[in-house]
């Protein structure tokens, strides 16, 4: 469904990606993990259309979208919650889900989507009139999810989502992207939580300083000796 084509990303004059090639199989959940300043969310940026790769190609469903700009890739269908939530606080958490659903496809369907996020995470219909610089950590990636589902995505992109959370909300955000997968949706993680990214994701790709090194099933890599020892400490 989405595919990265021997991608090299830079900024400025620094290389951030080298040669990255991907392949996410609609319907499944794709992680990439790796340290910090591995380039996972560079990686994240080229897809939304961020950062224009100075060598490779983006492709969804059989089309370039390389030279698309970034607003229209949310119209295709690639959709991203950013690290950090990046929601506007002081709107409250109806106006902050409603401004997801601003391309012509997500309007069409606006209510029937509302509804469904808000049984995906009944907390944000309770707090609908509270400004969304008031929830707490946990209330407001559900919040930024939820904006993202607003856009009726095809791959819907995340980058960091358990970043500074508690363990009990970490858990609660991997059983919703469970959720959402189960659904029917097309799910990029990024994640540095490693375990969990590699046993939920049916696929899965290392960064290593810009290289992609390693490949395959999540579970899989989760018994890579290189893996093992790079990443989980063992």
């Amino acid at each position: 469904m989405l595919r990265l084509e021997g991608v090299d990303a830079y900024y400025d004059d620094l290389q951030a990606l080298f040669e990255v090639s991907l392949e996410v199989e609609q319907g499944r959940v794709f992680a990439l993990v790796g340290a910090n300043a591995a380039g996972k969310s560079t990686t994240l940026r080229v897809i939304s259309g961020l950062v224009t790769p100075r060598r490779g190609r983006v492709v969804l469903d059989g089309q370039d979208l390389t030279r698309v700009p970034a607003h229209q890739r949310v119209d295709r269908g690639i959709v991203q919650v950013p690290e950090g939530r990046r929601l506007f606080p002081f709107m409250t958490v109806a106006e902050n889900l409603m401004l997801g659903a601003h391309t012509p496809r997500a309007r069409t369907d606006r209510d029937e989507t509302l509804r469904y996020v808000y049984r995906l995470f009944p907390v944000l219909e309770e707090r609908r009139a509270q400004l969304a610089g008031s929830l707490s950590g946990g209330e407001q990636q559900m919040c930024a999810i939820g904006r993202a589902l607003m856009a009726k995505p095809r791959v819907l992109m995340l980058d960091e989502p358990t970043l500074g959370l508690a363990p009990v909300l970490v858990a609660r955000i991997f059983e919703t992207v469970r959720t959402i997968n189960a659904d029917g949706m097309t799910v990029l993680l990024v994640e540095q939580n490693v375990r969990q990214a590699l046993t939920l994701a049916d696929r899965a790709a290392v960064l290593e300083s810009g290289h992609l090194v390693l490949t395959g099933h999540g579970r899989d890599l989760l018994t890579d000796d290189r893996l093992k020892r790079a990443y989980l400490g063992l």
